[in-house]
């Protein structure tokens, strides 16, 4: 009876542990089944220049893993292909986490007070738009298109 127990509870263990990698393969924001562009970059300013390259404007996701209007975004949003097909010809898209790397600092510079923070930026760093907290697919739509509509007022530089 006892090996029978201990065999039960080894399967149990290898199932949790599966179920909690597979879990975090969903949060995870290294290998990602996003539509979305993101760059994979630590640093702002790459993506900076490469917007200034492709004469597109900037989108950035500060979240944080903790966070779930963050993962909800992550599961609906950035996995919409209209809402990414938009995006991804207009903007170049970043995720970063507000907790780790350069995240911190981006945190200070952007006054981040909430997390999801949604930063519309021209190529050279400039806020276009700022939104604290989550935005679904039209929301965020008109977000980039306000930010679009900004960039071609303001582009004398």
């Amino acid at each position: 009876m006892k090996p029978i127990f201990y065999l039960l509870i080894m399967v149990v263990g290898l199932v949790s542990v599966q179920s909690c990698n597979s879990k975090k393969g969903l949060s995870s924001h290294d290998s990602s089944p996003y539509k979305f562009d993101f760059e994979q970059s630590n640093l702002l300013s790459t993506v900076l220049e490469k917007a200034e390259t492709e004469n597109k404007l900037v989108f950035v996701d500060i979240y944080a893993d903790w966070c779930l209007p963050c993962k909800l975004m992550d599961e609906d949003v950035f996995t919409h292909q209209e809402t990414a097909d938009f995006m991804n010809d207009n903007f170049v898209n970043y995720k970063v986490d507000g907790e780790k790397g350069e995240g911190p600092d981006l945190l200070v510079i952007y006054a981040v007070q909430a997390y999801p923070t949604l930063l519309f930026l021209d190529h050279r760093g400039r806020v276009l738009v700022k939104k604290a907290g989550a935005a679904y697919h039209s929301e965020l739509l008109d977000l980039a298109e306000e930010a679009l509509s900004k960039n071609d007022i303001g582009s004398n530089d």
